[in-house]
């Protein structure tokens, strides 16, 4: 099975995303043995009735180190301080800005060459929606807008490199990255989770 690219792109060869450790994004699933300390992001969409859904979550593998946990807790949490701005009314920036503050406020990066996106019928749509930046720029928020949030998150620096597979994205300095994204919903009052069906954590 084939995972849908962004337009113009070839196939991702693979029905999801399965980043371990160091790698940020577009893990191709493979025959690594997962080992007790890992972190494992685990990026999916689905395509139903016409529209894309896009989440992700990053998990431990059994017992890891303090810092790992804090990564992941701050990754998702970053999220959420983010779509506090997800209102009618606020700009895409503001959201934006929210991330980044959370996550260096905790002493990690955001990576900057992979952004947040529209989603909609097509599975990556505008407008960008990165996890940096000043707020009250960009498009302003209206009900009806379906926005993916995606804080990419690394323990060390922000710089990222693609590996020679053309899709694989790892830090460039060997830290940790964490991912957490769900699909939201802007309306004219609490922003809705499309994409969120539990806690997955194991």
């Amino acid at each position: 099975m084939h995972f849908p690219g962004p337009p113009g792109t070839r196939p991702f060869p693979g029905a999801a995303c399965i980043s371990v450790n160091d790698e940020v994004i577009h893990g191709i699933p493979g025959k690594q043995v997962l080992r007790e300390g890992d972190i494992v992001s685990v990026d999916v969409g689905a395509y139903i009735g016409g529209f894309h859904g896009d989440c992700a979550g990053t998990f431990a593998c059994g017992k890891v180190s303090d810092e790992a946990e804090r990564l992941i807790a701050v990754t998702e949490q970053s999220f959420w301080a983010g779509i506090k701005f997800a209102r009618f009314g606020y700009r895409v920036s503001d959201i934006s800005h929210a991330v980044q503050d959370y996550v260096e406020d905790h002493g990690f990066s955001v990576v900057r060459d992979y952004v947040g996106h529209g989603v909609g019928a097509q599975l990556h749509e505008p407008p960008e929606v990165p996890n940096f930046g000043k707020p009250g720029h960009g498009p302003r928020l209206a009900p009806g807008m379906t926005l993916a949030v995606e804080p990419m998150v690394n323990q060390g620096g922000a710089r990222v490199k693609v590996m020679r597979d053309g899709w694989t994205v790892r830090t460039a300095d060997g830290s940790l990255s964490a991912h957490y994204e769900n699909s939201i919903l802007i309306t004219k009052g609490e922003p809705e989770i499309l994409t969120q069906v539990g806690d997955l954590r194991v």
